[in-house]
């Protein structure tokens, strides 16, 4: 009798152990293009957030992070209706898209929600301006902009042609260019285009009889990319060298478009093959290896490093017992930490001042960092064109 109730006893204070023990489950909701004309760049992110998920989960044990992916289409109405359906599944913070004028109502929507929203995917100056305290990016237009503004120097390039977008934030980098190239001396041609076009063989022409710059600059996306260099490699205009902004220096551009991408340059913050010195970044190129059988890129960097941030985040408001109190955005707010990217804090407005990116050259199949000089690994072919 008494050692059947001391074996009752014992197990029951086991289970209580057990119980106690178990790891609290913190749901987290993100949408992401993984179809439309940004899916490209959507599918990156969602493969970098799923290894720093499971890297994180694997890191510790009081912890874990789920998350509900919802696919926005590209459309800014549908990520709205995903944010939507995401904090009413019981999503404590989103995880935010790609495209400025798709995280602005998303994010505006997570804010009126009362849920903190972070991304990498935007850069338009309005998404500090608003006033949410509840918005973080750990990019922005200015990091780009010193990218490309840094590269000009060294290759003491004269005149500069801009093809850019009418969206937000093409236009917000083209204008920020445009500025800043002309106080240095540099002579500078702005062609904004309707992202409805398809054919940009006038714009081209036009660079090409007219402004007859050293580069041409893209700040565009995807689809665009491919069609300006196709309408130059068609016309052949007399420049030295063609580069661009997001997503153009990554593997998978060269893969989809190995005939288009020789020689052209855009922002990245790591060559290819990759070259990781930080252990984190190790962990992730490791991790990103088991997982899908492929190297890091540009876009799955950005998102790794925002979705780390934000479960750092969340364990600790949880710990500190302020996550359903509105304590997370003040989590989020005390970020100081390394990273693949470099340092990341934000400041009062959400932003991270510290970010910045190295440009990146299609060489064969790699890419190689070719500016700024101190931190590239290779030497950048110049003139080199992809014809």
């Amino acid at each position: 009798m008494i050692r059947r109730s001391f074996l009752a006893v014992s197990l029951c204070a086991a289970l209580t152990l057990a119980a106690s023990a178990k790891a609290e489950e913190i749901q987290v909701g993100s949408h992401m293009p993984l179809t439309g004309s940004l899916a490209r760049s959507g599918q990156s992110f969602r493969e970098g957030m799923l290894v720093a998920v499971k890297l994180f989960n694997e890191s510790q044990s009081r912890h874990q992070i789920k998350v509900s992916l919802i696919d926005d289409e590209s459309q800014p109405a549908k990520a709205v209706g995903a944010v939507e359906k995401l904090v009413s599944d019981g999503a404590v913070a989103i995880l935010g898209g790609y495209g400025s004028n798709i995280v602005g109502p998303a994010s505006d929507t997570s804010n009126r929600l009362g849920k903190v929203y972070i991304t990498a995917g935007a850069v338009s100056e309005e998404l500090v301006r608003r006033g949410s305290k509840n918005f973080f990016r750990i990019n922005n237009n200015a990091g780009y902009q010193r990218g490309f503004e840094g590269m000009v120097e060294e290759l003491k390039a004269a005149g500069v042609s801009i093809i850019a977008s009418t969206r937000e934030a093409p236009m917000l980098l083209a204008k920020g260019l445009e500025e800043s190239l002309a106080k240095k001396g540099v002579k500078v041609t702005l062609h904004a285009f309707d992202p409805a076009i398809t054919d940009f063989k006038p714009i081209v022409n036009k660079i090409k009889l007219q402004d007859k710059p050293d580069l041409i600059f893209m700040s565009a996306y995807e689809n665009d990319y491919v069609g300006i260099i196709r309408a130059a490699k068609v016309l052949k205009p007399p420049v030295k060298l063609i580069a661009g902004a997001w997503s153009l220096a990554i593997p998978k551009m060269y893969q989809d478009f190995p005939d288009l991408m020789q020689n052209v340059v855009g922002t990245t913050p790591l060559p290819y093959p990759v070259d990781v010195k930080d252990e984190e970044g190790k962990r992730f190129v490791a991790g990103f290896k088991a997982m899908f059988n492929k190297d890091i890129d540009y876009a799955a960097t950005l998102s790794f490093v925002k979705t780390m941030v934000l479960c750092e985040a969340l364990a600790r408001a949880a710990d500190a017992g302020t996550l359903k109190s509105g304590g997370l955005a003040d989590e989020v707010r005390k970020t100081s930490r390394s990273s693949p990217l470099g340092p990341i804090v934000f400041d009062a407005v959400g932003d991270n001042p510290n970010f910045t990116l190295s440009m990146g050259q299609h060489q064969d199949g790699k890419i190689v960092l070719v500016s700024p000089a101190e931190q590239s690994t290779g030497k950048i072919a110049y003139p080199g064109l992809p014809w």
